[in-house]
């Protein structure tokens, strides 16, 4: 087809490509007065930083007061128990999605309408998806164990374990969506006197369900990728082990049984495809309602258990006469709460508030000095083998990532704006996504640690498999998110691939993109523990590495290298999304939001 040219606006004559790529005139956000974050390094990373270095002394200390020795149970590879093993499991998944899912509405809420909630709440994000969550599990798990039941600390650590490897990816991206809702719909429901509650239900939850549908499956693969290391755990003649499919996967590995790890896996594949199925496929058919489109999608998502759920009476019944009765009661108290806040006068800062500002700054100067006395007992040449440990895995992580955005765009592309082939790839990787690597990776050793840089290239795949993920299930997101209305617009006017791809679905994209691309490094960062240090046939196999540091402070019990090490990279991280990610997120909030 001939380009021509077509009028956009006020007469003004543009080309077909500069009608997709124009930037939007950026008017102030009437729900924002200030710009979203500082670009650079800030007072509240330096206090959220010591906070951070706080509590893992104070955890550090309640270690060494853990009991010497826990006894776990015995985990049976028989076939049998594989059911009670799976239960076990999705419950305590299920545990910390919800407890991901509470910490990620609040959390990302008060970041995007709270400046100064935000100064302190974006830095401490910052800093919690890059905790790396093996390095901190013992310290959890034995200071936990030190005032709760064994069997009670294991099932709880656990649980945090799990929630620390799903919230922050689901965090971002309902962030990313709050920052990037339209001017128009924000002005609309100002317009209609929309609450805090109703702009919540109507306006902010709609309009993030699919990234936040998409970044749920995400943080369940990612979940699933940590079970192992969750269910069972030891630190030295302390056995923390909890039944469940993950320690079922442990235990077979361990004996070299590859029918009972054949059988683990076939479990956990057919959980996985029962909760695509009946979970999140319907979820993602409900939601495409929400796409903010002027025209209805060719090939809507569908799924046969929503429209057997959605055809079913008796749930109209409880719809007509339970839910919405309920939810009209819920409306009109969060209604009435309102108009009686609106008026009493806000009173001021009572005097305790205060003293309780002024205990915790206290409570931080003593944490502070006590984690730095311990810092001092490391040796100089340890310091140096952390600054060349945080390079190496620097240069690992980056690798990984490159490698992860040059198949997953593509890849995600075509799942995002084909239902078709979502209808089959959307569970195969989902499977591919949630199968511990680290149950698979002996094996993968096997073949590679021979060769030129074996390990160091076994470390970048291991590393691969915690990043790539991430990248994937946002891009999906993204793309599924496109306007049909602007699909049929670049048709239209006879845009060539090239130009599709640079004026409508890189733009589309780039905020998922930048959100992936933090989790993602995160992960990485967090993968590199395992990936670095290994033991394997009896023998120890390890790179340089800032995560091979973190492995070996943590088995032998070397708690002034696990925190120094722990610091470092918490620290380089930080610096890395403050400087680099974070403007890239800014950019993306400023140009490339859909409106």
């Amino acid at each position: 087809m001939r380009r021509r040219e077509i009028p956009i606006l006020r007469e003004r004559t543009v080309s077909p490509e500069e009608a997709l790529s124009k930037k939007p005139r950026l008017r102030r956000n009437i729900f924002r007065i200030e710009q979203p974050f500082e670009r650079g390094f800030s007072g509240s990373d330096i206090v959220v930083l010591i906070g951070i270095a706080v509590l893992i002394y104070v955890g550090v200390r309640l270690a060494l007061q853990a009991p010497e020795t826990v006894a776990g149970p015995t985990i049976s590879l028989s076939p049998r128990m594989l059911p009670y093993y799976a239960l076990r499991s999705v419950g305590r998944m299920a545990a910390a999605y919800f407890l991901s899912l509470t910490f990620t509405l609040v959390y990302g809420r008060l970041a995007a309408y709270n400046r100064r909630a935000e100064l302190v709440l974006l830095p401490l994000l910052d800093v919690l998806q890059s905790v790396p969550i093996l390095s901190f599990l013992p310290v959890v798990l034995l200071s936990l164990s030190a005032i709760l039941p064994e069997r009670a600390a294991a099932e709880l650590a656990s649980i945090v374990l799990i929630f620390t490897s799903q919230a922050w990816n689901m965090t971002f991206a309902w962030y990313q969506s709050l920052t990037t809702i339209p001017v128009e719909l924000r002005e609309a429901s100002a317009i209609f006197r929309f609450n805090g509650w109703l702009r919540f239900k109507v306006l902010e939850l709609p309009f993030a369900a699919i990234s936040l549908i998409w970044n749920s499956m995400m943080s369940w693969a990612g979940g699933w990728f940590f079970l192992m290391a969750a269910e069972i755990f030891t630190v030295g003649q302390r056995d923390f082990r909890l039944p469940g499919l993950g320690a079922y996967l442990q235990e077979a590995a361990n004996q070299g049984d590859t029918r009972a790890i054949l059988w683990g896996v076939g479990t956990l594949v057919l959980v996985i495809v029962a909760l695509d199925q009946l979970v999140w496929r319907p979820l993602l058919a409900w939601a495409d309602r929400f796409k903010l489109e002027m025209v209805e999608g060719e090939n809507p998502p569908t799924s046969w258990f929503y429209d057997l759920l959605r055809n079913a009476h008796i749930l109209e019944w409880l719809s007509h006469r339970v839910w919405r009765p309920l939810s009209e009661r819920v409306d009109s108290w969060f209604i009435r709460r309102t108009a009686a806040e609106a008026g009493l006068e806000k009173p001021g800062r009572p005097y305790f508030f205060y003293l309780l500002v002024l205990l915790m700054g206290l409570g931080l100067a003593y944490g502070a000095v006590r984690a730095a006395l311990m810092l001092a007992t490391v040796p100089a040449h340890q310091w140096g083998e952390i600054g060349l440990g945080v390079l190496a895995t620097l240069l690992r992580v980056s690798a990984s990532l490159l490698i992860a955005l040059a198949w997953t765009i593509p890849v995600g592309v075509a799942i995002g704006t084909n239902p078709r082939v979502a209808a089959y790839m959307q569970p195969i990787v989902q499977i591919v996504a949630s199968i511990p690597a680290t149950a698979l990776f002996p094996v993968f050793l096997l073949f590679i640690v021979g060769l030129p840089g074996g390990l160091n290239i076994a470390a970048i795949a291991l590393m691969l498999t915690g990043t790539q993920w991430y990248l994937l299930f946002n891009i999906i997101a993204g793309a599924s998110a496109i306007p049909q209305d602007l699909k049929y617009t670049s048709a239209l006017i006879g845009l060539s691939r090239w130009g599709r791809w640079r004026t409508l679905i890189l733009p589309a994209l780039f905020p998922y993109i930048i959100t992936g691309a933090i989790t993602a490094s995160g992960g990485a960062w967090n993968a590199s523990i395992v990936a670095e240090y290994v033991e394997f046939g009896g023998q120890k196999l390890h790179t340089i590495g800032i995560g091979a540091l973190i492995a070996h402070a943590t088995g032998t019990g070397d708690y002034p290298l696990l925190l120094a090490s722990t610091l470092a990279m918490v620290l380089t991280v930080v610096l890395i999304n403050r400087l680099f990610w974070r403007r890239l997120y800014r950019l993306a909030e400023e140009q490339y939001r859909m409106e």
